[in-house]
């Protein structure tokens, strides 16, 4: 009796161990598997080379280990440490894609939580389409070929490339920017959807701001579908209130596979549902992670601004009465990152 009370409290002993040893391999492959995190976040803004054009501008969050301080990065305060060593290997990269007449800080707070959770963030300024350019603000067929550059950079050419996991790359991008993504994912736009949209709703803000531009929009049915560049390299991808979204249709995504997060603003008077996020969402081949924010305007999906930004550009920085912009961004912040940490495993 007592020598079968041994030997089971030995096989028990035995069963615990092994339990042990699977729960301690879990945890490291789970930690092999997420982005390590560091003390703070480092910054730098480099040029980068763009053929016969002149070169980008494009701004970088990492992890790092160095002192950071709150400094002023354009027009935003930041606590970062400037052209501090990045800390970290095998880490994900994610490119971004700012909005009409926005710059590469335009989603500077989402960038500095990406890389507090161990990823690198980087965002080009979109020659032709920022808030001192728009030149060229309708030859949309510019910005995935400036955002497949910035990834070239990123992963061949970056100082500290080789801190840079090849494997997972994603893609943020907001308005124009989503736009971009979409089409990088595969996406090809029929830009001839424009001007009967713009029949049809010449009172909405892309048709009026086409109309005071001096732009035409039945222009737009001279663009070949062979000018949209696609880049495998994006394996998943966060789009809030993408633009043109009714320019796509089922063929059109038919060619987008990479899982996709997707937002919608309620409010949103300047992309009015159901002719952007809506659209996209029920021709993607695959359902998105879809969120819709109560009481959410367009520009909500922009960082909080200062008092002095506020000023200067209501437009952009008023939110409704009710909305807590900020509230909202740390929530939308660790939505993104939870995705991107779930989908570049």
């Amino acid at each position: 009796m007592k020598a079968a009370t041994a030997r089971g409290a030995n096989n028990a002993q035995r069963e615990i161990a092994v339990v042990r040893l699977f729960a301690v391999v879990a945890v490291v492959c789970g930690l092999l598997a997420t982005p390590a995190f560091a003390a703070n976040v480092g910054f730098e803004e480099v040029k980068i080379a763009n053929g016969a054009e002149p070169p980008l501008t494009v701004g970088i969050w990492y992890p790092t280990d160095a002192a950071a301080v709150e400094q002023t990065v354009g027009t935003h305060t930041e606590t970062v440490a400037r052209d501090a060593p990045v800390a970290g290997r095998r880490l994900p990269l994610i490119v971004i894609s700012h909005g009409g007449g926005g710059w590469y800080d335009s989603h500077y707070d989402t960038a500095i939580a990406l890389a507090r959770a161990g990823f690198v963030a980087a965002a080009v300024s979109h020659a032709g389409d920022t808030f001192d350019d728009q030149s060229r603000v309708m030859q949309l067929w510019r910005r995935p070929v400036q955002l497949h550059r910035l990834v070239d950079y990123m992963l061949d050419e970056w100082a500290d490339h080789e801190h840079l996991d090849k494997a997972r790359v994603g893609a943020f991008g907001f308005s124009n920017g989503g736009f971009t993504v979409l089409v990088m994912l595969g996406g090809v736009p029929n830009l001839s959807e424009i001007a009967p949209y713009c029949h049809a709703h010449p009172d909405h803000d892309l048709c009026s701001a086409l109309q005071h531009a001096g732009v035409n929009p039945d222009l737009a049915e001279t663009v070949p579908a062979s000018v949209w560049l696609r880049d495998p390299r994006i394996k998943a991808a966060v789009i809030a209130a993408p633009a043109f979204g009714f320019a796509f249709g089922r063929a059109g995504l038919s060619g987008v596979r990479a899982p996709i997060q997707l937002w919608r603003a309620a409010d949103d008077r300047h992309q009015p549902d159901p002719y952007y996020e809506e659209a996209v969402r029920v021709d993607l081949p695959h359902p998105p992670d879809y969120h819709v924010v109560p009481n959410a305007g367009h520009y909500d999906f922009l960082p909080p601004c200062d008092a002095r930004l506020a000023r200067k550009m209501p437009a952009l920085c008023n939110s409704l009465p009710g909305f807590d912009r900020a509230a909202f961004h740390e929530q939308f912040n660790e939505d993104v990152v939870d995705f991107f940490r779930a989908e570049l495993h």
